[in-house]
Order: C-alpha cells, then structure tokens, then sequence
C-alpha cells in the first residue's frame, strides 16, 4: 500500500479542503458558483492535472533515458465535461516539445505520452473505489 492521501476542511473556508501528499500540501476548492471561493484546484482540476503531469514527467523521463535532447516539455490539456453525466469525459492533452529533435524523435515521444501510466489508468484499467466511515466520533 501507498502512503495514504489525508484531506483535511479549511474550516475558515465555505468549501475549501487541504490536501496532505506525503510531505506536500494542495489547497482543493470549488468555483464561487458551486459554494466555494475558488481557493485553489477543484477535484476535477486535479485529475485533468494529474494526466497533464503524468505526460509531461514520463516524457522527460524516457527522453533522458533514450539521450533525446528535449529541452522543454508542456502538456496543456482542455475538459469536455458536457457528456459526463451520460458517461464521456473528454480530455484533449496537447505535447509542447522543444529542443532539437527530429520528426521521428518528436513521434516517438508523443507516443510515449500516449502510454503514461495515469494515462492507462483512465483509459484501460478498472478502479475501484471503496469508501468506509470511520468509527463514531468519541
């Protein structure tokens, strides 16, 4: 098992919420609309951000490891919500590469991007979720 996830009420907030990422801290809030006041990455912020991140680290990462002299790296990925509700959830990730590489090279690491574990994860395995309360307050 990973080290767990802890995410704690800002309660000086209408909705924020502190997340506890081993030794980081990401502050969670919803748009003004839904309650909050925007205080930082609403839920579905983070997923989209966690794909974004998760290109643009495995990119780098094999570019290295292969020699291929990437210089930058920038993921920009847009949501489609408007089917979630029916089940489609969108995301379009578009791979910013600078340095000096060939047109082979630039394929090679989009298709690298393509199999970013996060990437698999929203697209080829099933999670399952369990959600349990905790014992009664004292």
């Amino acid at each position: 098992m990973s080290t767990p996830i802890t995410v704690i009420r800002d309660q000086s907030q209408p909705m924020r919420h502190i997340v506890h990422v081993r030794n980081h801290i990401v502050s969670t809030d919803v748009s003004v609309e839904e309650g909050g006041i925007d205080a930082g990455p609403s839920p579905h912020d983070l997923y989209d951000a966690a794909l974004s991140a998760c290109k643009a680290l495995t990119v780098l990462w094999y570019a290295k490891r292969k020699n291929i002299p990437v210089e930058d790296v920038r993921v920009v990925t847009e949501r489609d919500a408007s089917e979630e509700r029916k089940g489609v959830y969108r995301l379009a990730a578009t791979l910013h590469l600078t340095g000096d590489l060939s047109p082979a090279q630039r394929e090679e690491l989009l298709g690298v991007a393509q199999k970013c574990p996060v990437h698999k994860l929203m697209s080829s395995v099933t999670t399952e979720v369990a959600t349990h309360l905790a014992g009664a307050p004292a």
